[in-house]
């Protein structure tokens, strides 16, 4: 069984619709899909800020709409928690010195502490992180090779 973990721009894609996506995800066992709590943070600080710089009934009511939207959606996928071996994993990727931002340097170490394979699109970060396995799920696998 394969862990396929979605990086915030695959969960931002699947939630609004992406067929691709959708395409994917309905083949695999809800069970293999997760995302990590760094991208529970990255998704509910982007709809907070929305929340505080509305400044219109429809943009606030929107916003609110969006909120609780994001809510429903993390409690149907599983949720890897940034635990004591990622950790260990991060501060191991920090003294390397691996030129990443910290949230996706967070990521990845989550997703190497469980061998999962990270879903994003963000390749000219990610693969500059040691030992990290990640696809493109918005790409025909044909085109990737």
């Amino acid at each position: 069984m394969s862990l396929w973990v979605l990086d915030t721009d695959h969960l931002s894609l699947l939630q609004r619709g992406y067929p691709q996506i959708r395409q994917r995800i309905n083949a695999v066992n809800p069970e293999e899909i997760a995302i990590t709590m760094v991208t529970v943070v990255e998704q509910l600080s982007g709809r907070l800020n929305q929340i505080k710089s509305a400044n219109s009934e429809n943009t606030l009511t929107f916003a609110y709409r969006q909120l609780r939207e994001t809510l429903e959606d993390f409690r149907n996928i599983n949720l890897l928690d940034f635990d004591r071996d990622a950790y260990n994993c991060y501060t191991d990727l920090v003294r390397q010195k691996i030129r990443v931002g910290t949230q996706d340097l967070r990521i990845a170490a989550i997703v190497i502490s469980r061998n999962a394979v990270l879903v994003t699109r963000n390749r000219r970060d990610f693969e500059r992180v040691p030992r990290l396995r990640f696809e493109d799920w918005t790409v025909d696998v044909s085109d990737e090779g």
